[in-house]
């Protein structure tokens, strides 16, 4: 934002940070908190303390620093207000779970590691961070986060020390890290929408069957070779000799991939679907709805010897011999194609924010180091997007540039 964009929305800004900040005990957090908040917004190439801080009107680098490295405030409490009020505002028809790198040099920052990065592109010297966004078709916003830890920091005293890194955080899966911050958000009160995730989540077995047994609904990206049997294949019970243990029932054929149930379908079985509208007019494609039964001995050993049946979802550009897409669903029966393919395709609203939280507000900008302040950082962030979101939705506001 412009100074004088800033400016008309210092009102709006306060009273929003004072609601958001409320958990924090002292009053000269709270302002650095609102400070912070406006350096972030600010017109700048980076957002860094040292800079924000020469921007700011009224900005000490020292100050900042120790609110958002040293200063022991809860970021809990914090990220429970702003998903609270996001929600209410955004209605979201889905949460969505991805994860984003932040490039780094050097060794010492926390988590960092040699490790693939999507915003790379390729494995580079990165912390990845993993979040889970409200979204609907007209705004979204991160509302909890995770710092994926990789195995090495687990064992490497002299970096968890510098980077002040709890005993307690220790590696897990960022699939267990999303799962985390589910139950998180469940626990604030909110009532979860579906949860969409691309193949990074949705390939993993357990993430799924996890979902399930918190009774979440989902769909998620998959791959073409993931297994499956037609829904009308069931287990059948072997003849019993009359002695010894009965055996189980079984499958008695291996199962397909989605790729060989889909082109089985075939092209003509699919159906072209406008799922929004874009800057260059109706976002269309075709797309196949099957029912399936995803097929795996994790599976099997989860639900027994009926495998259930799920929403399979392909979308599969004309011309091509194949899909190019491929997603799983545990929606109810009578779930329409059009549901199906709006959940598949909100996942931009999440590229869209990655691409804003970072050009415009910083998110990878954060040089400190440490554990706390990584957290505190990715907060405050977060924060300066969900008050930027709420000045979009209010027609009375001016709409930030």
């Amino acid at each position: 934002m412009k100074p004088v964009e800033l400016a008309r929305a210092r009102g709006d800004l306060v009273a929003f940070a004072a609601e958001v900040l409320a958990s924090l005990s002292r009053c000269d957090q709270r302002r650095w908190g609102e400070t912070y908040l406006r350096g972030l917004m600010l017109d700048g190439r980076r957002k860094s303390i040292e800079p924000m801080a020469a921007r700011l009107e009224g900005g000490d680098e020292q100050c900042l620093q120790q609110f958002v490295n040293q200063s022991p405030w809860e970021w809990e409490p914090v990220r429970e207000r702003l998903a609270l009020r996001m929600s209410a505002a955004i209605e979201p028809l889905a949460w969505i779970i991805d994860d984003t790198g932040f490039p780094k040099a050097g060794r010492y920052s926390v988590g960092v590691a040699r490790q693939y990065s999507g915003t790379l592109g390729k494995v580079g010297n990165c912390q990845i961070g993993v979040s889970v966004s409200a979204a609907s078709e007209g705004a979204s916003c991160p509302l909890d986060w995770r710092l994926f830890l990789p195995e090495a920091w687990d064992e490497d005293a002299e970096r968890r020390a510098k980077a002040h890194l709890p005993a307690g955080e220790r590696h897990r899966e960022k699939w267990r890290l999303a799962l985390e911050m589910l139950d998180e958000l469940r626990h604030w009160g909110l009532s979860p929408p579906p949860v969409v995730a691309d193949a990074g989540y949705g390939e993993v077995t357990a993430f799924r069957t996890a979902l399930e047994e918190r009774g979440l609904s989902y769909l998620v990206e998959v791959k073409a070779a993931t297994s499956a049997y037609a829904p009308e294949i069931t287990a059948e019970q072997p003849p019993w000799r009359g002695s010894g243990r009965k055996p189980a029932a079984r499958y008695r054929k291996p199962p397909a991939s989605l790729r060989a149930l889909a082109l089985q379908a075939g092209f003509a079985a699919t159906c072209e679907v406008v799922w929004r509208e874009g800057s260059r007019g109706p976002m269309a494609a075709r797309f196949l709805a099957l029912r399936v039964r995803p097929a795996n001995v994790a599976l099997r050993r989860a639900h027994g010897a009926q495998l259930p049946i799920r929403w399979l979802l392909c979308q599969w550009p004309e011309g091509e011999a194949e899909p190019s897409k491929y997603w799983l669903a545990n929606l109810p029966a009578e779930a329409t194609l059009f549901e199906l393919v709006r959940l598949a395709k909100l996942r931009w609203r999440i590229e869209l924010d990655y691409r804003e939280l970072k050009d415009a507000l910083g998110l990878d900008h954060f040089e400190g180091r440490s554990f706390r302040g990584w957290h505190h950082h990715v907060t405050l962030v977060s924060l300066a997007h969900g008050f930027l979101t709420l000045q979009r939705l209010n027609p009375k506001a001016d709409a930030p540039a």
